[in-house]
């Protein structure tokens, strides 16, 4: 049976989520995951960056870094280079890891570096003001776009995707069952493992968009989304406005801290 407080660090508590904000959840089906993947709790890093996702890793009795805005990935490679027997885990929000973090997420991707990153998309910058985030829906107001944003949001998972990475998801935080499915299956990956999360912001985003109470957001996750496997079956004009969730893509191939150890091998038994 899960005793779910021998995974956090009590006296970090209480924590400053507001109420209804889905990172807990998500952080929920993350300890349950590792839980039931039986990793050491002395085996396992848990990084983060700048924002309200990332303040997850003071909470979590693991070994952590709260690093700076937008480098989470690039603190999670050394690590991997470093103690590549590791289980890395990067905790990052919209706007660290995709704005100022873009570069790091992208390049992460294409080396395929062992990682499992687990993105909190909660389509604004909620911890520093309301600001627009790369993944603010086009219509949707914020302190920096009293109108709406007229950029088109990043699609993470098919950006992340298209720069290499080899294994995709997306989730939702109405369905944390299948949620800690996904953090497990992304985990288990070799490679490096891209998950998005939506999990909504109640004030800064829900509020001034007049979505409803937290309740009222949630259940619309479910009414915007479609299974992956479900979708292959459905006509185009049914898939119209619809987000793809479970797993978008998986296609192993040689993760980068094995690859590099394989080449120093190499180059030492040459030089002898």
């Amino acid at each position: 049976m899960l005793d779910i407080q021998k995974y956090l660090r009590l006296e970090m508590f209480p924590h400053m989520l507001c109420p209804g904000c889905g990172h807990g959840i998500v952080l929920g089906a993350l300890l349950r995951a590792i839980h039931s993947l039986k990793l050491s709790q002395d085996e396992v890093v848990v990084v983060s960056g700048i924002g309200c996702s990332s303040r997850l890793s003071g909470y979590v009795d693991f070994d952590t870094l709260h690093t700076t805005h937008g480098r989470p990935l690039a603190f999670a490679t050394g690590i991997k280079m470093a103690r590549p027997e590791l289980t890395v885990i990067v905790i990052t929000g919209d706007g660290d890891g995709l704005s100022i973090g873009g570069n790091h997420l992208i390049h992460a991707a294409r080396r395929n570096v062992g990682l499992t990153c687990l993105l909190l998309n909660n389509e604004i910058y909620g911890m520093t003001g309301g600001q627009a985030a790369p993944t603010t829906p086009l219509g949707k107001i914020s302190t920096t776009g009293p109108t709406g944003p007229f950029e088109t949001p990043f699609d993470s998972c098919r950006l992340v995707e298209a720069a290499g990475a080899s294994f995709v998801a997306r989730g939702i935080t109405y369905e944390p069952a299948t949620l800690e499915k996904l953090i497990v299956a992304a985990i288990q990956n070799p490679g490096f493992s891209f998950l998005e999360i939506i999990s909504d912001c109640p004030e800064f985003f829900g509020r001034f968009n007049r979505m409803g109470n937290p309740a009222d957001q949630i259940l619309a996750q479910k009414q915007n989304v479609v299974d992956a496997k479900t979708a292959a079956t459905l006509p185009p004009e049914r898939l119209k406005g619809k987000m793809l969730t479970g797993i978008l893509h998986h296609e192993p191939r040689p993760e980068y801290a094995a690859s590099y150890q394989e080449s120093i091998a190499q180059m030492g038994a040459q030089a002898r």
